[in-house]
């Protein structure tokens, strides 16, 4: 299985609950270095809680099921000074 396939699995896992709300991710890139681009789709792409879904969902279960990924960065992001934004605690 290819990487972007594995990639593609992992996120299958959670799309249901993307979904749920409207929403889901596409894969844009996987750079050399091994960072996966997605972009938000939907209800996900101005979402306040974007980034806590990027860092403890998206990007948590693509790096559980696929160990070579060394990031992953949504191109579409909701910026980080959005006084709406849901942030985790570890990025503030």
């Amino acid at each position: 299985m290819s990487l972007i396939e594995q990639v593609e699995a992992a996120l299958d896992t959670i799309r249901p609950y993307l979904e749920t709300d409207g929403g889901n991710v596409s894969v844009e890139e996987i750079t050399p270095e091994n960072v996966v681009k997605l972009k938000y789709l939907g209800a996900c792409g101005n979402c306040p809680m974007s980034i806590m879904t990027l860092k403890a969902g998206i990007e948590e279960a693509i790096k559980k099921a696929v160990p070579e990924i060394t990031g992953v960065e949504a191109i579409n992001l909701t910026d980080i000074d959005d006084p709406n934004a849901v942030l985790p605690a570890n990025l503030r």
